[in-house]
């Protein structure tokens, strides 16, 4: 648990650094050129198509009819927008997830480790080839369970619980394994992934709700339409700065657990070998006590 908070709070105060700020800017560019244009392209379309699937006969008469009495005669206007955003909002979480991995966390690890683990041996066991196979992997298992799992955010509790679960497992997923991937070996990183997996699902589970909070920004009502194009990059930067801020903390924290294995193993290696003790047999007799003055051999039996 100590190396669980150490890490973190040095990933704090890397994320003051100028370096790492400019590392959040390449990913930011391209996810604004790609919200801009999906939102140039499908907000409207997408928002008028949810506007009239709630205004179909069904369940939604109830609520319509509930938030009437309450004051609230659209509910279907503002319900849309928010629709739409909740389900976008995965898509963004996965590209910061995916350009974050793919540009951030080497140079994140490598400033970690030239600063703080220079004596660490790189094994290299992992090549950007099957860094890229482990990462679409588990992401598209992380697609697979958000796409099961949407229905389920219609309840309220639920919302706030299932996408961050989600995405905190992918991000311990891929985080962890980017950075022991150069400077570990399959054998150590295996181990390390044993070891702490619980500290590690749980530093995935609190990053998914640090990226589940930017959709707070997006959400924003009349301010989310007058200031779309403010809103959704100062939102995409939160995102990513997160995910920097992700990658920070597994890199502290995984490089820290790994010297901390190699130096069990080299301490281990170092100790003596238990010496094997052998017990020959000799075919000497233990004599009871009373038998410790044995009898003469040159004396007679009539002696005793």
């Amino acid at each position: 648990m100590a190396l669980l908070f150490d890490s973190f709070w040095r990933a704090l105060a890397y994320c003051l650094r100028p370096r790492v700020v400019l590392l959040s800017v390449l990913p930011l560019l391209l996810m604004v050129l790609m919200a801009l244009g999906l939102g140039y392209f499908y907000w409207e379309p997408a928002v008028t198509q949810v506007y009239a699937w709630l205004q179909a006969p069904g369940w939604w008469e109830v609520l319509w009819g509930w938030l009437q009495r309450l004051g609230v005669s659209d509910g279907a206007a503002w319900l849309a927008p928010l629709l739409v955003v909740v389900s976008i909002t995965p898509l963004v979480v996965l590209v910061a997830l995916l350009l974050v991995s793919v540009f951030m966390t080497p140079a994140l690890v490598a400033l970690v480790a030239q600063r703080l683990f220079a004596s660490l041996e790189r094994k290299k066991s992992a090549s950007f080839i099957a860094s890229v196979i482990w990462m679409v992997g588990a992401t598209a298992l992380a697609v697979l369970a958000l796409l099961l799992s949407m229905p389920l955010w219609l309840v309220p509790p639920l919302v706030l619980v299932l996408p961050p679960l989600i995405w905190g497992w992918l991000t311990y997923r891929v985080m962890a394994f980017d950075a022991l991937a150069e400077h570990a070996s399959k054998s150590e990183r295996d181990t390390l992934l044993q070891r702490h997996r619980i500290s590690l699902l749980l530093m995935g589970v609190c990053c998914g709700y640090l990226g589940a909070a930017p959709a707070l920004v997006w959400v924003s009502g009349i301010a989310f339409a007058a200031a779309f194009f403010i809103l959704i990059p100062l939102a995409i930067w939160i995102y990513t700065f997160v995910f920097a801020f992700s990658s920070l903390w597994f890199a502290h924290f995984c490089l820290a657990a790994l010297e901390r294995l190699r130096a069990e193993e080299t301490a281990s290696a170092s100790m003596p070998a238990p010496r094997s003790i052998t017990v020959l047999d000799t075919g000497v007799r233990v004599l009871p006590a009373s038998a410790s003055h044995p009898p003469s051999l040159l004396s007679s039996p009539h002696d005793h």
